[in-house]
């Protein structure tokens, strides 16, 4: 009888504990690899080109869009002094005026939107959700961006520093590798949330780069009010 009471309980306990991982199983967020995240993300990236007065090209880099009504965020350092600011998303949209809403040259934060589409309808832009936790030392991460006119590309790395101080800007470090024009695209978790926005690269570091802090476009949202619309 004590054996079978033994064994009942064992039994118990078995079930109980695969019932319990299972429930893990089921509560675990889904995670990505590069081709999906290219695949949901890229949607979102659009190619920025900066433009004077008389229409001649200034600068070019990227921006992902973070709401549905097309709010969208982007490196400072990119629309600086900008008369004219136009996109391209990846279906061949071109969005023209893009409005700088919001910048902290501090930070090289900016926030920017864009213009309604021609059809009216609330929700065109693909979007990314903004990541609320702080990323961690060694997570994988991917960048997104356009180093060529009209042509994004991937890159895959770890976040190698969470928060370092450079040149008394907070940063997150990365080695994702980062190229000219990826300035203002997004560095996305594996869990296809915006997690950074790409600033630069550090000069004293080989593939070393620089990201925006998600808390930075956070704390630039809220100082002037800009409230991130739900799908």
């Amino acid at each position: 009888m004590k054996r079978k009471i033994a064994a009942l309980c064992m039994l118990i306990c078995l079930l109980s504990g695969m019932a319990v991982w299972l429930n893990a199983e089921a509560d675990a967020p889904v995670t990505y690899n590069a081709e999906d995240i290219f695949e949901q993300g890229g949607q979102t990236v659009l190619y920025i080109r900066v433009l004077r007065e008389d229409d001649s090209l200034k600068a070019t880099g990227t921006g992902v869009v973070l709401s549905p009504d097309g709010l969208a965020a982007t490196a400072y350092h990119v629309v600086k002094g900008a008369e004219r600011i136009e996109g391209m998303l990846p279906d061949g949209r071109v969005i023209s005026r893009i409005e700088v809403l919001a910048y902290d040259e501090q930070t090289d934060a900016a926030i920017v939107r864009l213009p309604a589409p021609d059809d009216g309808k609330k929700g065109a832009y693909a979007y990314l959700p903004v990541r609320e936790p702080a990323v961690r030392y060694g997570e994988n991460v991917f960048a997104i961006g356009y180093p060529m006119a009209n042509t994004p590309i991937i890159t895959e790395g770890i976040v190698n520093s969470p928060r370092a101080e450079v040149n008394g800007r907070s940063r997150i470090l990365t080695s994702a590798q980062i190229a000219s024009g990826m300035s203002g695209g997004p560095v996305i978790d594996r869990y296809g949330r915006v997690a950074g926005i790409i600033s630069g690269s550090l000069r004293t570091m080989n593939n070393i780069h620089l990201v925006i802090g998600m808390d930075d476009i956070r704390m630039l949202l809220d100082a002037h009010k800009i409230t991130l619309e739900a799908s």
